[in-house]
């Protein structure tokens, strides 16, 4: 039997010598990494990838921040913790400061009541069996006053007056008045100008008794 062509190219040696032409004239296989034959971790920044952040390929990620720190606020951020104290701390500032001028002005009010008590104590000259009536304005009403006949007369002469105290009317005399307008004149009721106009505004007399 005739032998093939395979067969006799493998007995005369030509197969085996293109074999080792076609070795020899291939390129041999690159090896990926480096020197050492250990692949990178990461890509390298020569041939277009990016390198790994921390430290040189290979090595693995930088240091971390340490846990529990905030980060640095930036420029004109303002601290809203910071800002609600700095709200209470001026709310509370002017709640004492309130509560200071209300203390104050109970305290004048107070010391102008018993220095009106003592100017008024035994200055009154009211009369238990008068029996004529004085009306007057105060307040934003008419209010009235029991007086004799000379008392009316002294009064409506600026001679007398009538005062305010503890929701009574009280007939001093004029020195009194004066007095008591140096200390409170709000408490002043009734204290005819003689150099006045005999009638009011609404053209009713002052001295008209009803």
């Amino acid at each position: 039997m005739a032998e093939s062509l395979r067969d006799q190219l493998l007995k005369s040696g030509l197969v085996k010598e293109i074999r080792e032409e076609k070795r020899k004239s291939s390129p041999p296989p690159q090896k990926q990494g480096g020197a050492s034959g250990q692949p990178y971790a990461g890509k390298n920044p020569r041939h277009g990838g990016k390198p790994q952040q921390g430290g040189r390929p290979g090595q693995g990620p930088g240091p971390k921040p340490q846990g529990g720190q905030r980060p640095p606020r930036k420029d004109g951020e303002i601290d809203l913790a910071k800002a609600y104290a700095i709200r209470a701390q001026t709310e509370a500032s002017e709640r004492k400061k309130a509560e200071a001028e209300a203390a104050e002005q109970a305290r004048l009010r107070k010391e102008k009541k018993r220095k009106v008590e003592a100017l008024l104590k035994d200055k009154a000259l009211n009369l238990a069996e008068a029996d004529h009536v004085r009306h007057f304005p105060y307040g934003e009403k008419i209010r009235r006053v029991h007086v004799d006949a000379v008392q009316l007369a002294a009064i409506n002469a600026g001679e007398l007056g009538v005062v305010q105290q503890n929701g009574r009317y009280l007939v001093v005399s004029k020195a009194v008045v004066e007095e008591l307008r140096g200390i409170a004149p709000e408490f002043i009721a009734l204290m005819v100008d003689p150099n006045a106009k005999s009638e009011s505004d609404d053209g009713v007399p002052d001295d008209l008794m009803w």
